[in-house]
């Protein structure tokens, strides 16, 4: 039975600026991406670096990898080939003493798994991997994965029996991608024998350059758009810029040579490709704090240093047989949405859900239901608990990608990331004090030019004039409030 084709793909691009990624089901949007080609990505990239120094208490190395901020390498992350020494744990670990097995200057080949992040060096691993089309090349780990997406056993031992004919070379594992289901022997080892050129290529590099320096770099968003997001159940690859829609098609074709007319150009310029596709309203909830719930009620998304917090609020309810109804399906609603919210954010880490109250233990069960169903359409790897007594519930992500908010957001030169900034009046009494202290400071100048923010300059004249010419008149020195340009 063919496959019901409802998925769309939208590639956007600015020209040597920006390339954005949408992909959508039935109209809305499951996943967004962007990247801004003059911020360096790093992830996926693999270095040959130099060990800067190693911390004992927490069994983890700084690594010098070429980038401002030393990276994080943690013991699991290590494979043993680096180690100096055959050292043996002690009892109780895993792993042997990272201080005996390792020592600063050494050099090694790492590859970053997740970008720096606000005061956070980038998170490295020496167990380096190649995503092709349909494999995952994974040097150092002689293993044979299949995606658990492909779910029929006989096309899982029918795969397992290609790659076992293909005969890895000592030291190679691979992972089964998804979209390998159903595809021939061929295909499969031109992928296969491609990652491998690839391996020796870097490998050879890494031997050659001196630390640190890049050895490999991943390819761009449209690229990576076609390797890794277009599957058999997407229908059509909108694109708006010509160049990139040709390179994309001579890679569709193939990967899909029947779908000749799979990949469009969108040349309308009129409207931008997400607006002819009523997509813009959908990537605008992306950066908003709160997110409208079909009821009246409201998500309300607040990142902190090491997790995301969400928020439910209730719309207008009245009675307690009302409140009881109401929180039960905004609930519901709730725990339908942030599963598709995460997935847009691509929230990774901790993230903590704050749920209406609820006392019906019907109900509790019906909610948790509806949210690990909501989850099951997100490929990261989600853990996520019960809802506890007080009504949070607690799940881990994965991330899979560097979140459009990552890329595009900035901390707030005024609040400083608190998202709240102290009122006039308080400013207002700040700037008094700092011009009675300049008042009374020998040698101080007449009259005295005391320059602030136009706001507060016309918040001092207007409210605190009559303050100023007491100062004046007391300590005999004119002040000229002066509001910034």
């Amino acid at each position: 039975m063919p496959v019901k084709r409802k998925r769309k793909m939208f590639i956007s691009v600015l020209p040597g600026e920006q390339i954005e990624l949408a992909l959508s089901l039935d109209g809305l949007i499951q996943e967004y991406y962007v990247e801004m080609l003059n911020q360096s990505k790093t992830k996926g990239n693999i270095y040959k670096a130099r060990i800067h120094n190693i911390d004992q208490a927490l069994q983890a190395a700084f690594i010098n990898y070429g980038a401002s901020r030393n990276g994080f390498l943690q013991v699991d992350e290590i494979h043993p080939e680096y180690y100096r020494t055959d050292i043996k744990p002690v009892r109780g670990n895993k792993y042997p003493p990272l201080q005996r097995v390792l020592k600063p200057g050494q050099e090694l080949l790492v590859q970053v798994v997740k970008e720096p992040t606000g005061n956070k060096g980038a998170f490295l691993t020496t167990y380096l991997s190649f995503p092709g089309r349909y494999f995952v090349l994974t040097p150092g780990r002689e293993q044979l994965g299949i995606s658990r997406k492909i779910e029929d056993e006989k096309e899982r031992e029918r795969l397992k029996s290609i790659v076992q004919e293909l005969k890895l070379d000592e030291g190679l594992g691979v992972i089964v991608r998804t979209v390998s289901e159903s595809r021939n022997k061929t295909c499969l080892s031109r992928d296969l024998q491609f990652l491998k050129r690839l391996w020796k290529e870097v490998r050879k590099k890494g031997m050659a350059e001196k630390a640190p320096n890049l050895v490999y770099e991943e390819k761009d968003l449209a690229f990576r758009a076609i390797r890794d997001y277009l599957t058999e159940d997407v229908s059509e690859v909108w694109v708006d810029h010509e160049e990139t829609a040709d390179q994309i098609q001579e890679f569709a074709s193939l990967v899909y040579p029947r779908r000749k007319k799979m990949v469009k150009i969108h040349s309308d310029a009129e409207r931008t490709l997400l607006e002819r596709f009523n997509l813009e309203k959908q990537i605008s909830q992306i950066f908003s704090r709160e997110v409208d719930l079909p009821s009246g009620g409201q998500l309300v998304f607040d990142q902190a240093e090491a997790l995301m917090a969400v928020d439910i609020n209730s719309g207008k309810i009245g009675g307690e047989k009302d409140f009881k109804e109401m929180a039960f399906k905004t609930n519901i609603e709730a725990a339908q949405k942030i599963p598709h919210q995460l997935m847009l954010r691509d929230v990774g880490g901790q993230v903590v859900i704050d749920f209406i109250e609820m006392k019906d233990k019907k109900h509790i069960s019906e909610v948790e239901k509806a949210l690990r169903t909501a989850l099951k359409s997100d490929k990261a790897r989600t853990d996520v608990n019960k809802i506890s007594r007080f009504g949070l519930v607690e799940l881990v992500r994965q991330r899979l990608g560097t979140s459009a908010l990552s890329v595009t957001m900035q901390g707030c030169s005024a609040c400083k990331g608190t998202g709240m900034v102290r009122n006039m009046e308080w400013q207002s009494l700040q700037a008094l004090k700092e011009i009675y202290r300049l008042l009374r400071r020998k040698g101080c100048p007449c009259p005295l030019e005391f320059e602030v923010d136009k706001e507060l300059a016309i918040y001092l004249l207007n409210y605190k004039r009559d303050k100023i010419f007491k100062m004046e008149e007391k300590l005999n020195c004119q002040v000229l409030v002066i509001p910034k340009e």
